[in-house]
Order: structure tokens, then C-alpha cells, then sequence
């Protein structure tokens, strides 16, 4: 059998239509299959927590293989992974189109499902994916979501962490007063017909996140895109579903595939291209809906015409050019989330910040450690703290000035991990680096 393969790698569509999908025993003799070839390769040893906890389980069976272990202990293996998809795009050498055929972020996708088909997605696991209606009653009542969680309310953080499981460490994202789509809508400038990029049209997809949460990285995408020229839009139809592939709920997410896709069409028609203000955003729709849907002709076009904010902007100005720049003598320390590298673009928030002239950028290509919603449980939030210590040493080891990651949960977890490890500074805002674009631009605020 040959290592590796000097192949592209590829994904074959999720079949999660059949009942085969969720055979148990099926699912069972594939989870030993593949682990049995990791237990053997085990490069992927320092990546998330499923690994060490697959490769300890093994070393310490009976036999010391796979096959000494019970089905019962996979569990455990598949509920440390975050579906960052970091095996599958940088370590493993066995991916498709090599004959072993390995996915193991869609294997543990696959468990997941079959739970989630017979019940067994937890409550805090359910309600914390319905993001839309959560993020409208945060909005709507903000100054009282807002104080039950911080982290310094003991009340109310001690009374989720007894009932929801979420850690009364663990950093929250604040709600805005009013949704994104709301606050721009009547203020969203007109693009700069002096630039270079004049005539191309963006639909700024606003995310859950972007919409409800932090407005900052969409109000900089706002700001330095119009004033490229760009002709921009902020539309929210829904959620792209990503917290509901991690629980495995495969048919809410295909549905929400379907409802989005049809929602940008006609703005597609009208020569508009989707950018999403979150990185798990666009991979959803640039590759996991896709293969969800593989023969959804209007999944498949909103896959061909997103991009992703940065990827974005690195296009514009490869394409059209952008309107100059000030010099801006400052580094950069650049987190390059999980979720940006599966996307398979390379490191377009390294290429765009080099668009500035004077600005030194410097990449940490190491997980945060959040991985979604996983990473404020409790029984996840000393782990998150553990992995994402490397990346946030790497990330402050030279002092930067500024300091960046693509990923909004990824930020504020790297600011709470510097804390937790008694780092002597530790920045105000670790934002998304369209930010760095805005104030390079004179756009302060």
C-alpha cells in the first residue's frame, strides 16, 4: 500500500439520506477501520483532543489495538472532535482519492447523526444551535443578557454551568443592541466611483455572529469595500446551520442550505457576490452544503460565487487593484483559524495585510482550541484552555501591535487563554483583520 497521494485531495457527498448512513453496525465496523489505520500513521497526535484519547485508549487495551476496545469507548473520541477538519486538510495522507479513503471529520459527523437520530443530542446542545432566536432575544433584551453573562456574575453563570453545562469560565459573546442588517441599513455608503473596483456589487452575508454579536468586522467590510468601489449589501436570511451539522442534525442543515441558496439566487442573477462575515459561514457554503446537496444546481452556484471576506479582498485586488494605501509601520500577529485553512485558500488575511504598505504580518498556524460551541462546556473548557496555549503563545511571542484571527470566537478564547496563563499583555480586541484594513484607511471607528 502506498502512503500519501500526489492527488488533489477530495470529498465524496455525505450520504445522509439513506438508511445505510445510520446502520449501527456498519457505523461501528468503519469507526474500526479508520481508527485502526490512525492507530498505526498517528501523525495526527498533537491536533485536538480525539487522538491522544483514541491512541491512549489503545495503548492501554487489553491487546493494545483496536480491536480490544469496546464500541462504548468510541464515544469519547468523537465528542473531543470540533469538526475543525485540520486532519483531513493538513495531516492525514490517507484522504480520498487514496485507496484507504479516509474522512475522519465526516465519520465522526456520521456518529453524531445516528445520535441525533435517536435522541441523544444534549438540551444545551440543541438550544445553543438555534443561534437565529437566540440572537434576536439577545438583541432584544441585551442589557440583561449581557450582564447574566459575564463572566464576573457568579448568580447567573454559577445557575448555566448546574443547568446547561457551560462553563462559568468561559467567555460569552455580548449581543448588540439591534441586529447588523438593522443598524446599517440606511447608512451603508455609496461605493467610490473613483476606485478602481467601481461596478462590482457584494451581498455581505452577516452570519449569526456578525448580525447578533460582534458588528465590528462587518462595519470594516462595509467601509473599506465601498470605499474600493464596491457596491455592498448586508443580508441576513438565516443561519447557516453550523452549530446543527455539529450536533449531527444533518436534515436541519441541508434545509437551511436549500432557504439560503434560494434567498441569494436572485441576488447572484443580479451580479452579486456572497461574502460571508464568518469563516465557518463560508465553508459551510463553499463545501459542506454542496456535499449535502450534490445535486442541488442552486447550492452549487452559491458555492462557485462565495467567497470569503479576506479571499475577498485579495481577489479585488488582483482583479481590479485597490485605491492606496497609507503607509502603516505596525506588526500584526495573524491566528490563522481552523476554519479559514480548510477552505483551502492558503493564508488570505497574511496576503491581504500585506497589502498594507509598511505593516509586517506574521502567521501562527495553530487550533484556538474553541471549536465552536464545544469549547465553553464544562467538561471541554480546561481542554480548549490546554490546545490553544501554543497558538497563543505563537501569536504574542514577538509583541505584536496588533493581533488577529478570521475566526470571532477564536479571538476573545486567545484573550482568555493569555489571561488564564498569566500573560503580562494581553490585547483589548483580538478582531477580525478587515479591522486592520478599516483603520489602515483612516475608518478609526
Amino acid at each position: 500500500m502506498k502512503e500519501g497521494s500526489l492527488d488533489a485531495p477530495i470529498r465524496h457527498p455525505i450520504d445522509w439520506r439513506s438508511d445505510g448512513f445510520y446502520d449501527e453496525e456498519a457505523l461501528d465496523a468503519e469507526l474500526r477501520r479508520v481508527f485502526d489505520i490512525c492507530h498505526g500513521c498517528r501523525r495526527c497526535f498533537n491536533l485536538c483532543d480525539s487522538f491522544p484519547t483514541l491512541f491512549d485508549m489503545v495503548d492501554e487495551s487489553p491487546g493494545e489495538d483496536v480491536e480490544s476496545l469496546e464500541s462504548e469507548s468510541f464515544k469519547a473520541v468523537v465528542d473531543a472532535c470540533t469538526l475543525c477538519d485540520m486532519c483531513f486538510m493538513v495531516k492525514c495522507p490517507y484522504v480520498p482519492p487514496h485507496e484507504f479513503d479516509l474522512d475522519f471529520p465526516h465519520l465522526m459527523l456520521r456518529y453524531r447523526a445516528v445520535e441525533h437520530r435517536k435522541g441523544e443530542t444534549g438540551l444545551a446542545d440543541r438550544e445553543l444551535a438555534k443561534t437565529d432566536r437566540n440572537g434576536k432575544l439577545g438583541t432584544l433584551l441585551n442589557d440583561v443578557a449581557n450582564w447574566a453573562t459575564q463572566e464576573s456574575n457568579g448568580l447567573t453563570r454559577g445557575v448555566m454551568q448546574a443547568t446547561l453545562g457551560i462553563d462559568k469560565r468561559a467567555h460569552l459573546p455580548g449581543f448588540a443592541e439591534v441586529p447588523l442588517t438593522r443598524a446599517v441599513a440606511n447608512r451603508i455608503p455609496a461605493p467610490n466611483a473613483q476606485a478602481p473596483g467601481f461596478g462590482r456589487k457584494v451581498a455581505l452575508y452577516a452570519t449569526c455572529y456578525g448580525n447578533f454579536n460582534d458588528q465590528t468586522p462587518g462595519e470594516a467590510a462595509i467601509k473599506v469595500l465601498a470605499h474600493n468601489g464596491v457596491e455592498v449589501r448586508v443580508e441576513h436570511p438565516q443561519c447557516c446551520a453550523m452549530p446543527k451539522l455539529e450536533n449531527g442534525d444533518l436534515a436541519a442543515v441541508a434545509d437551511a442550505a436549500e432557504q439560503v441558496a434560494a434567498w441569494f439566487a436572485p441576488l447572484i442573477d443580479q451580479g452579486y457576490d456572497i461574502v460571508p462575515l464568518t469563516t465557518s459561514c463560508a465553508l459551510m457554503l463553499k463545501f459542506e452544503w454542496p456535499l449535502l446537496h450534490p445535486g442541488n444546481a442552486a447550492v452549487k452556484r452559491l458555492s462557485e460565487h462565495t467567497y470569503d471576506l479576506s479571499q475577498y479582498v485579495v481577489a479585488l485586488s488582483k482583479e481590479a487593484g485597490l485605491v492606496p494605501i497609507d503607509a502603516m509601520p505596525a506588526s500584526i500577529g495573524v491566528h490563522f483559524a481552523c476554519h479559514s485553512r480548510a477552505q483551502n485558500m492558503g493564508p488570505k488575511a497574511m496576503e491581504m495585510l500585506r497589502l498594507i504598505p509598511g505593516a509586517t504580518p506574521a502567521l501562527t498556524e495553530r487550533c484556538s482550541g474553541h471549536g465552536g460551541k464545544w469549547g465553553i462546556m464544562a467538561e471541554n473548557f480546561e481542554t480548549g484552555v490546554k490546545v490553544g496555549r501554543p497558538a497563543a503563545g505563537a501569536l504574542a511571542k514577538t509583541d505584536p501591535d496588533y493581533m488577529v484571527s478570521e475566526c470571532p470566537l477564536a479571538g476573545p478564547h486567545l484573550q482568555q487563554v493569555m489571561k488564564l496563563s498569566g500573560s503580562e499583555k494581553v490585547p483589548e480586541r483580538i478582531g477580525h483583520p478587515i479591522e486592520i484594513m478599516a483603520r489602515a484607511y483612516g475608518f478609526e471607528d
